[in-house]
């Protein structure tokens, strides 16, 4: 089982799923096995036609994949809503356990694509069949910030605000979210934390993320991207192959601070109260 993962690229990123079939997160946390859509990490590789749509934000200080998957092909239930992958976990061990992420996409790295560098603040949200992964830039200091891990009930909608839509897959220049928890009421900056499990579901929040504004916008077809992905759901490969896209232009989004709000959680997120007396709170609607 590997359990390192990467994060570099649209075509070259990798997710935490489980090693065996028909699992949920949350009982398999501590065991998941990074599945990536890449050859040569010696890691599972995401099966041909599992990714629907993604959307990569490269911000300032940190990268954001989210999008959409058929995750039965990934090893989890169809109705499992997940939950969150971090390298802290309840026993500061880390889910998985000692997991390890790395990438060559900070500009540390200084463009070289075989010069990784160690991520040591990130987060992976995966379940109803979408999916979040952030990873900040460790030469700043915001990850602790950015890519923080207590607030693992609110899902990507709060985590990792993004315009990913089922069947595009872009790559867009974008700025810092807001930190999650933080947001404005009447002038004054507030910070949310999400109240113990033991209080039961969480009912509402007191403010509704924004999605950073974007530009230069770049669109790829899903077959030039992911060239060499097995057929079948469970292979794991460690073989080299490149891949390559052709793409076009395009820009979008602009948005300002999140501000307070009354709203109901699940209907920001677009899951049913049953849902989050099931457990972890996951954002199916963090996809416009």
């Amino acid at each position: 089982m590997c359990q390192t993962s990467f994060v570099n690229h649209i075509d070259d990123f990798c997710l935490w799923a489980p090693p065996k079939p028909n699992s949920t997160i949350g009982r398999t946390e501590a065991d998941e096995v990074a599945w990536c859509t890449k050859h040569g990490h010696g890691t599972r590789l995401i099966p041909d036609g599992a990714l629907h749509g993604v959307q990569v934000l490269k911000t300032p200080d940190y990268i954001q994949i989210a999008g959409f998957i058929d995750q039965s092909k990934i090893n989890l239930t169809p109705d499992d809503y997940g939950g969150e992958l971090d390298p802290h976990g309840a026993d500061l061990r880390g889910n998985p356990l000692g997991g390890l992420m790395y990438s060559n996409a900070f500009p540390g790295g200084n463009g070289n694509n075989n010069s990784y560098q160690q991520v040591i603040d990130w987060t992976n949200f995966m379940g109803a069949n979408a999916f979040c992964i952030k990873v900040c830039d460790p030469a700043k200091n915001t990850g602790p910030a950015l890519c923080q891990n207590i607030y693992d009930r609110l899902g990507c909608a709060y985590n990792a605000p993004n315009n990913a839509k089922n069947g595009t897959f872009e790559v867009c220049d974008a700025d810092n979210m807001t930190p999650p928890g933080v947001y404005v009421s009447g002038g004054a900056t507030m910070t949310y934390f999400q109240p113990p499990e033991s209080l039961g579901p969480i009912t509402t929040v007191p403010y509704t993320p924004v999605v950073p504004s974007s530009s230069n916008c770049v669109t790829y077809p899903s077959a030039a991207l992911y060239t060499a992905l097995p057929k079948s759901t469970n292979l794991a490969s460690a073989a080299q192959s490149g891949s390559s896209a052709s793409a076009t232009g395009t820009k979008s989004g602009s948005a300002s601070a999140p501000t307070a709000t009354s709203s109901s959680a699940a209907a920001v997120m677009g899951i049913s109260v049953t849902a989050g007396c099931l457990g972890v709170l996951f954002a199916m609607a963090f996809l416009s």
